[in-house]
């Protein structure tokens, strides 16, 4: 089964597609983890990417492409993959399905995360990070042992700047200007899939599994 994941910022694609992933064996592909591991390998691709998100410039479309042809052709996606964090524009669905036809590996649906906005924005604005490891906390539904520290080492936590609510409002709003295109593109391939993720992502997985 191959799948792509659709949804606004802090709509829960990640956990979702993880949580799917792991019930059917499928490969959960994200293109950030793509391009970090083409950096940490030191791949052509990698020092090409790495000479833009140093610099702290935008990695170019063509070279995300390029990453995402090369992963699509490795042979351990032969069960199956999930995309999550691609396409996000209709210029990327028009390559990817090119790519899929080339390999001649066709997509078999694509997953809607639906969240109301006011719910996203309530979310993502009770997040916290630790700068030092990583790891992420909701003061909704994961919040820290102890109030403002990580579990993991101890550290201060903070609230990211895409984490405040200004912010958040931007990139729904940039959401809705490139992404949300790509629901009606697929709706018409009569591909799509609506999953609500409103209450908790086990009862989103039971409901997309009910789907598939």
């Amino acid at each position: 089964m191959r799948l792509i994941f659709l949804g606004a910022p802090g709509a829960g694609k990640g956990t979702l597609a993880a949580l799917l992933a792991a019930h059917d064996g499928l490969v959960h592909i994200s293109t950030g983890a793509i391009l970090r591991e083409e950096i940490k390998a030191g791949s052509d691709l990698g020092k090409e990417a790495n000479d833009y998100v140093k610099t702290g410039q935008l990695v170019p479309e063509s070279l995300i492409n390029s990453m995402l042809e090369k992963r699509l052709q490795q042979g351990d996606l032969t069960g199956g993959y999930i995309l999550d964090g691609y396409p996000r524009t209709l210029e990327q669905a028009h390559f990817l399905d090119q790519l899929l036809a080339k390999l001649e590996t066709p997509l078999d649906r694509v997953v809607l995360v639906d969240v109301p906005q006011d719910l996203i924005i309530k979310r993502l604005s009770s997040r916290l990070t630790c700068p030092n490891c990583g790891a992420i906390y909701n003061l909704l539904q994961q919040p820290p042992q102890k109030e403002g520290i990580c579990d993991h080492c101890k550290s201060g936590l903070i609230v990211r700047e895409d984490d405040k609510e200004e912010v958040i409002r931007h990139r729904l709003e940039v959401y809705e200007e490139n992404t949300k295109p790509l629901i009606d593109y697929y709706a018409k391939k009569q591909l799509l899939l609506k999953v609500d993720n409103s209450a908790s992502p086990q009862l989103a997985l039971d409901n997309l599994l009910a789907q598939l």
